[in-house]
């Protein structure tokens, strides 16, 4: 899949893009996010082969666009070229990540383990079963409207389109409701396995 802006006309409206989200304009970044985020989520696919960390990347990428689009400099590289730099940093921190958890985060992203390669062990069973009540424990603090797009794309594993189609929800809604939760749910697990410590 080639992107769109191999060619110039599409060069230049995508570093127009660019000067619009460093605005703070969300219409721009749906327009970015809808030219690549396939492409993006391929090209993690490649690496990280699930679908939640793959959403989870493309997720960050975008967020990081919108933090750090007013850095975004045209001369030093087009736009596509930004974009996957930054996802090819947010593959390799999940790869790192998904060697530091190991086999309890696996079993925790998979809980029916018929395709694993052996069942977990007692003492994998009780800290996959403390990691779950942990995450549910982190949802239930959420907002609603937070906590209600969650579960739909990870539980029922619906895409953000057809989120928004259901909902009635502005797909950007969608997006940053999805992208603010899962900030939360972060700074919750992370706060949380700090003070077990």
């Amino acid at each position: 899949m080639i992107p769109a802006s191999t060619t110039p006309d599409n060069r230049c409206d995508e570093i127009h893009l660019m000067k619009r989200i460093a605005q703070q304009d969300q219409s721009a970044l749906s327009q970015l996010y809808d030219r690549y985020a396939r492409v993006i989520y391929s090209v993690a696919h490649k690496s990280l082969g699930s679908v939640e960390e793959c959403e989870e990347v493309v997720l960050d990428v975008f967020a990081q666009v919108w933090r750090t689009a007013s850095r975004y400099d045209p001369a030093r590289s087009r736009v596509d070229t930004w974009l996957f730099m930054i996802a090819r940093s947010r593959v390799l921190d999940r790869l790192r990540g998904v060697q530091r958890r190991g086999k309890v985060t696996e079993a925790v992203m998979a809980p029916d383990f018929s395709h694993t390669q052996a069942p977990p062990s007692p003492s994998e069973h009780a800290e996959i079963a403390e990691r779950r009540t942990q995450v549910l424990n982190a949802l239930q603090q959420l907002p609603p409207e937070q906590q209600q797009v969650l579960e739909m794309s990870y539980y029922q594993g619906l895409t953000q389109r057809e989120i928004a189609a259901q909902t009635g929800m502005a797909l950007g809604t969608v997006k940053t409701r999805i992208r603010l939760g899962l900030e939360k749910l972060r700074s919750a697990l992370h706060a949380e396995s700090w003070d077990s410590v």
